[in-house]
């Protein structure tokens, strides 16, 4: 299909108005999230962590991993993942370690104080589901629905990138 051709309507609209709607929900609230994230350490008076390092450290949890598992667990989104893990070890989140087995390797985990940031976190997103769940709009049902869908869109991309190489 050219990009001149129109796609098939769905319910009187364009598909593709739908696809780009969906994009920038999912943008919105990525952004949204590390938002509230960021509100609640303020409200705490914790401001020497900013959100996508207080995510990191959420997503990491009890696990030791490498800079690169960060990303392709997913643990981490953003671009500038050497630059966080080095503030999170500066500021005593993080310990890191050379590998034995590849000294080009560093492995992370959490401190003690890494793991207080996670339960806070934590906290907030436990604090969130009790209140979803309650939604006579969303409820446990819609939101299964939601994360099917998103996964069925995560795998359509996935198979877009394999496709290219």
């Amino acid at each position: 299909m050219s990009m001149h051709q129109t796609m098939p309507a769905v319910a009187g609209r364009s598909f593709i108005n739908d696809y780009l709607d969906s994009l920038g929900m999912i943008e919105r609230l990525h952004r949204l999230l590390l938002d509230v994230i960021k509100d609640e350490f303020e409200r705490l008076g914790v401001l020497e962590i900013n959100a996508v390092q207080a995510l990191l450290l959420f997503n990491v949890g009890d696990h030791e991993v490498t800079a690169g598992e960060l990303k392709t667990r997913g643990y981490y989104q953003g671009s500038n993942v050497s630059y966080n893990l080095k503030k999170l070890v500066d500021m005593g989140y993080m310990h890191h370690q050379r590998c034995e087995i590849d000294r080009r390797s560093v492995r992370v985990r959490l401190t003690d104080k890494g793991r207080e940031v996670r339960r806070v976190v934590g906290d907030l997103f436990q604090r969130h589901s009790e209140g979803l769940i309650e939604d006579p709009v969303i409820g446990a049902d819609r939101l299964r629905d939601l994360n099917a869908a998103l996964g069925r869109v995560e795998r359509f991309w996935g198979d877009q990138i394999r496709y290219i190489y």
